[in-house]
């Protein structure tokens, strides 16, 4: 299942394989397969300091995780990765690629991913999230989610560990 939705911006890569906005297309947004591994790692390696490694990745591929990319032209701008266990959405990861930050690729693609939750019947999603990462953290709670906790020491950072910040929103009454 597929869909496509404009935001006001067009992501086109650039002759150095980075990104960047101009014009006016649709962005896409497609189930991810095995073979998008290189791309998606791509932007994994570009916009984190603790990438996840491509043995995780293809890990996600089994039957209980969801990937979904959302695209610009054809080229993977941005990926997320799901876990759907019982009643309940673990939001695992959710990258854009760095030179298409804040130009609503993300809020498209996390928009998505919990209407699909909610025509599931799933309750609710739960994500976790780095307590440095404000712009992530903003996003999340301007489309509801709440803080109800903290992992202490729970990502790898330059300095040892970083706490996580636990956020949840309730999809159904």
């Amino acid at each position: 299942m597929a869909a496509t939705e404009t935001v006001g911006q067009n992501l086109m890569p650039k002759r150095d394989d980075s990104y960047c906005a101009a014009g006016e297309l649709d962005l896409t947004i497609r189930p991810l397969e095995p073979r998008d591994l290189p791309e998606m790692l791509n932007i994994e390696l570009q916009g984190y300091s603790h990438p996840w490694s491509e043995g995780i990745f293809r890990d996600c591929f089994k039957p209980s995780y969801r990937l979904w990319g959302v695209c610009q032209g054809g080229s993977l701008v941005g990926y997320a990765v799901i876990s759907y266990v019982l009643d309940e959405v673990h939001l695992l990861n959710l990258c854009i690629h760095p030179g298409c930050r804040g130009q609503g690729a993300g809020k498209l693609l996390l928009r998505y991913l919990l209407a699909e939750a909610a025509r599931e019947c799933m309750n609710q999603v739960i994500l976790e999230v780095r307590l440095s990462n404000n712009v992530a953290s903003k996003l999340y709670r301007n489309e509801g989610f709440e803080e109800i906790g903290r992992r202490p020491r729970y990502y790898p950072a330059a300095s040892g560990r970083e706490d996580a910040r636990v956020m949840t929103l309730l999809l159904q009454p």
